[in-house]
């Protein structure tokens, strides 16, 4: 029987065993010491790498931002929107058809007008016309108008001065309604102003619509884009400009202040008005006197009344420079 049996198991011989006889063979030394102080990031082999990646998608970032704050051409989307921009000789660069689209008076109109004024017309598939759109929402038709070319406001100074005449210049603050925008360069142009000036930023630019409302007018007086509208101000005030801001409850009226000399004409939103910053660089604040039950005016009606008187001071008055 097993029990009884005098036969040994096995018993590994003296000598023979695997490994260190004591301890952990250094295993538990050498994880003790550590591995002394932590790289820096510059110190290890991946830093140079990977620098190189994040420059590479900052300048990508960085065209990509550019490519979106810079102004782009636009399309002008529909039957009778197109039609209206080529009636009022908007500047376009195409107009485009969408394959397969229906004949009506407007589109044969608006391809008629189009030959008139030397625009290519090119034929596209309804589906390059809908990546053109964005939205789809074009009728078959689009008509592309390029970017407007904004002047420096310092040339607004330098126009009158070549023409021997006052300055008159409009300054718009918080206008975002291109109509706003174009009915504004309509009365400036139509009362002898030297062009107007509007911020970079939370402002109506020179779009369809406001080209379309300016009747024209656009493309023969300049707008200007002044990246801070305040030193803009300051700096007309330095050129000899009297700055003057439209706002009711002014220190001033309309009927008592001497436009015939420089001025810059400051008007802003019927709704926030002029902003604070720029108020405060005003050297006088004006209201148009109004009847009682009449609270404010549109800031482009405003805009052509003012004008209006001061273009009737400035024939009583001529300029003497």
């Amino acid at each position: 029987m097993a029990g009884n049996s005098g036969r040994r198991g096995a018993v590994r011989r003296a000598g023979t065993k695997k490994g260190q006889v004591k301890g952990s063979g250094g295993k538990g030394r050498r994880a003790l010491q550590g591995r002394g102080a932590t790289p820096k990031a510059q110190d290890r082999h991946w830093y140079a790498d990977k620098q190189e990646r994040v420059a590479r998608k900052r300048q990508v970032g960085q065209r990509r931002r550019n490519v979106n704050m810079r102004d782009l051409p636009e399309m002008v989307l529909g039957r009778n929107p197109v039609l209206e921009c080529l009636r009022a000789e908007v500047p376009a660069t195409a107009l485009y058809i969408a394959q397969g689209t229906s004949n009506d008076d407007r589109l044969t109109e608006a391809i008629n007008t189009a030959k008139a004024l030397g625009l290519p017309i090119q034929e596209v598939s309804r589906k390059e016309l809908d990546r053109l759109s964005e939205n789809g929402m074009h009728q078959g038709i689009a008509l592309e108008i390029p970017a407007y070319e904004y002047a420096d406001p310092a040339e607004l100074i330098d126009i009158a001065r070549e023409r021997g005449e006052a300055p008159l210049i409009v300054v718009l603050d918080n206008i975002t309604d291109p109509r706003n925008l174009g009915a504004a360069v309509r009365s400036t142009a139509a009362f002898g102003g030297h062009g107007v000036v509007i911020p970079e930023r939370r402002s109506a630019s020179m779009t369809a619509v406001a080209w379309r409302t300016s009747a024209g007018t656009a493309a023969r007086l300049p707008v200007a884009r002044a990246t801070n509208l305040t030193r803009t101000v300051q700096a007309f005030a330095k050129a000899g400009c009297q700055i003057v801001g439209l706002d009711a409850g002014g220190d001033a009226t309309l009927d008592t202040y001497d436009g015939s000399g420089p001025v810059v004409v400051v008007v802003g939103s019927e709704g926030k008005g002029i902003s604070r910053l720029v108020s405060e660089n005003c050297d006088s604040i004006m209201s148009i006197p109004m009847a009682s039950d009449v609270e404010s005016l549109n800031a482009s009606v405003a805009c052509g009344v003012v004008l209006s008187e001061f273009a009737r001071q400035r024939r009583l008055k001529p300029f003497a420079g």
